[in-house]
């Protein structure tokens, strides 16, 4: 209903988002089977007409780790934005951790999501420490006095379990993009999110960076077995081996998705970017390379 206060409270499902009357607020009723899906999702620019997505139909499901591939322009961006309570769809239905969109405090959900993306803005002042303890708040700036000392020894822990507390003191603005990487992900996980959206977290990262981070990322996924992750990238080198499944997109439609094994093949490879692409797996990564002799 529109206009309705949203109370914080916990429903007898676990949700925690209810209305001032008490209802649940677009909460799929009994255990959703899904982490998030999207139902014939179309997004057009409301200025041009300009199809942005078109017709997608998605699911992802408790503890799976996707990769979501495809040119620029694909519609990726877009489909992050959606999973990740940040905008809505112009028709079909979006449901992110059992909630509807368009029925649900969307700055609620959020809260409820891990983002790490290289764009975010973060005080380049801020130690790594602060940078992590802004995840309990959603904020850029620290609110100090929101963290007790459970809050900030959970911090450290979280550095620790991405095997970088040696950088708890260290500005952020100094850290490698490797370390920065690794913090925006500490940070995310600071919520305690049952999703986490990478938005091209390997930008800009030398081949060492790129390495530590994915190593991390696979340490994650065989840990916290509740952990769902979608992973935004152009390269199949930087897909750690818990990815196992992938959704393609080429000029906004689903051009293929399922098993990583099924989906990474040369010919879809060459569908979706437009040249001849070979593909090759060894020890659980991936490698894509130019067809052309």
């Amino acid at each position: 209903m529109a206009g309705t206060a949203i109370v914080r409270r916990m429903t007898a499902n676990g949700t925690g988002l209810t209305n001032a009357s008490g209802s649940p607020t677009g909460e799929v009723r009994g255990t959703p089977d899904a982490v998030a899906s999207l139902d014939r999702v179309s997004v057009r620019r409301l200025t041009t007409d300009q199809v942005i997505l078109d017709d997608v139909s998605w699911t992802v499901r408790p503890g799976e780790h996707w990769a979501l591939l495809g040119a620029n322009g694909a519609g990726k961006t877009t489909v992050l934005r959606l999973i990740g309570a940040l905008m809505h769809p112009t028709t079909g239905t979006v449901e992110v951790l059992g909630h509807h969109l368009g029925r649900v405090d969307m700055r609620e959900l959020r809260a409820r999501i891990g983002l790490v993306s290289s764009a975010q803005k973060v005080p380049q002042d801020a130690t790594a420490h602060t940078v992590v303890l802004t995840g309990h708040t959603g904020t850029v700036q620290p609110l100090w006095r929101k963290y007790d000392s459970e809050v900030r020894d959970r911090a450290h822990a979280l550095l620790a379990e991405l095997e970088i507390k040696e950088l708890a003191e260290r500005p952020y603005g100094v850290c490698s993009g490797g370390q920065r990487a690794r913090v925006l992900v500490a940070r995310a996980l600071m919520a305690d999110p049952s999703l986490l959206l990478l938005d091209e977290p390997f930008n800009a990262l030398d081949l060492p960076s790129r390495e530590d981070l994915i190593d991390a990322m696979h340490r994650l996924a065989v840990t916290r077995t509740g952990l769902s992750t979608i992973t935004v990238t152009h390269h199949l080198e930087e897909l750690s081996p818990a990815i196992g499944h992938v959704l393609v997109l080429k000029e906004g439609r689903v051009l293929t998705s399922g098993p990583a094994a099924d989906v990474l093949t040369g010919e879809h490879m060459t569908a979706c970017f437009g040249r001849p692409i070979e593909v090759s797996r060894h020890q659980g990564r991936w490698l894509a390379r130019s067809g052309r002799g």
